[in-house]
């Protein structure tokens, strides 16, 4: 989920959530300090990964990157303190023209992407963070004490209409794709079009069917948090390999377009995937939201006029041009650390989306198909955090959040980076059976 994600957790028209009302039982023999140094013992154990990290290629830079502690919700500095182990740092594109100077425009910005995700493990940071391209990677990076990137892409649109442009991204680094974002793409049909029940595709249009294969064959995991529901159907009948949704959550008990409800789930479960639950304040506790989300835009425009930006409403931003986008998603994110920070100091707000409310998530999709198939998210720098987990600093709360909740260190494991390692292998064996073949 990106900038523009920000603007809908702007906009008020969000259905009511079905939250679980009972705080999670602590375990009843162990004190509070058991409790915290029990967690932080699993919590260094542990690979902690998360799937979803949004990037601004002006932090990749000689003088201003991740080495440092900037205001970004992602740096090395806050990954170390957190005990954060793994981010997938994302290639995200917005949905524009589906026209040959449209998808010219999102290649550009994808490649721009790559380079500075490079540029980072390359050059700025070789001692600190290194790419991983598998699970094997994963490991000896984790165990060589640096940090561990992997690359993600969101919006198959910058393919364009040229299938060799998965193989170009897979050998950038790149093991998973979403093929839509906010808006049909030329590949499938976004969540979105549940709004006006308009769709492009009915699902997969033929060059996403494509897509799918030579996604298959080169071993690039199939992301089906942003395409609608008939879309998924389509890609999991369609896959050889496990799927996986990089950031959603349970739309059971929150009733988001963005959210997988039970059948999808189930459908998941059956095709041997992974959701990755994501900390995302909207799709994660609605009632809480709205009554907040008031008071932080009522902040945001203060912070804007004190920038000397124009604030502008969602559809406002939707028919900006590319490039007067991505200097509005700037701002959003510069506006959005220093509501963060003013956030903190305030007292007066109405209750925020916290940790418990994302630990819920997770219980329900537990609860629903079995823990194999449940991991963790931030969509960090792309609107996501909350209370609790507001930036890679504060992982170890999610960690304390399970153990209190009673999961092992087994349990929890699988659920920060096994079962989604679990997925990438069998996808990468997928393809290597498909090339031989």
């Amino acid at each position: 989920m990106k900038h523009i994600s920000i603007l809908l957790v702007i906009c008020l028209t969000l259905i009511g959530c079905n939250q679980k009302k009972e705080e999670p039982k602590k375990e009843e023999s162990m004190t509070e300090a058991q409790l915290i140094s029990k967690a932080k013992e699993i919590h260094k154990n542990v690979i902690t990964l998360d799937t979803h990290c949004d990037i601004n290629i002006k932090n990749f830079t000689d003088s201003i990157n991740y080495t440092q502690d900037l205001n970004s919700q992602i740096t090395l500095p806050k990954m170390k303190k957190g005990g954060l182990d793994v981010a997938w740092f994302i290639v995200y594109t917005g949905q524009d023209s589906l026209n040959t100077e449209g998808f010219k425009k999102a290649h550009e910005i994808a490649m721009s992407k790559f380079d500075a995700i490079h540029r980072l493990v390359d050059t700025l940071a070789p001692d600190q963070i290194a790419l991983a391209r598998n699970s094997d990677d994963v490991r000896s990076i984790h165990k060589s004490g640096k940090k561990v990137a992997m690359i993600g892409i969101e919006n198959g649109y910058p393919v364009g209409t040229d299938i060799s442009n998965i193989k170009r991204f897979y050998d950038l680094g790149a093991r998973y794709m979403s093929l839509s974002h906010n808006g049909h793409s030329q590949l499938c049909d976004s969540n979105t079009g549940e709004a006006d029940d308009v769709w492009l595709h009915n699902g997969l249009s033929d060059l996403g069917k494509e897509v799918i294969v030579e996604m298959n064959k080169w071993g690039i995991m199939i992301d089906v948090s942003h395409p609608s529901k008939e879309s998924m159907r389509q890609m999991i009948k369609l896959s050889k390999a496990p799927i996986i949704a990089s950031h959603s959550s349970a739309r059971a008990l929150c009733d988001h377009s963005r959210n997988l409800d039970d059948e999808q789930l189930q459908w998941l479960k059956e095709n041997g995937g992974v959701v990755q639950t994501v900390a995302f304040t909207s799709y994660l506790n609605t009632e809480k939201f709205e009554k907040r989300v008031v008071k932080e835009v009522e902040i945001g425009k203060q912070i804007a006029d004190s920038m000397g930006v124009t604030w502008l409403e969602r559809e406002e931003v939707m028919n900006l041009s590319s490039e007067e986008k991505e200097t509005y998603y700037d701002f959003l994110g510069k506006m959005a650390a220093i509501r963060r920070a003013k956030v903190k100091k305030m007292d007066d707000l109405p209750p925020a989306v916290d940790v418990i409310d994302f630990v819920n998530h997770i219980d329900y999709m537990v609860d629903k198909i079995g823990i194999e198939h449940v991991g963790i998210s931030s969509d960090f720098d792309g609107g996501g955090g909350i209370e609790g987990w507001s930036d890679a600093s504060e992982t170890f709360n999610v960690t304390l959040e399970l153990v209190k909740r009673g999961y092992t260190e087994a349990q929890i494991e699988k659920l920060w980076s096994g079962n989604l390692l679990r997925v990438l292998d069998e996808v990468q064996k997928v393809a290597s059976d498909l090339q031989k073949g």
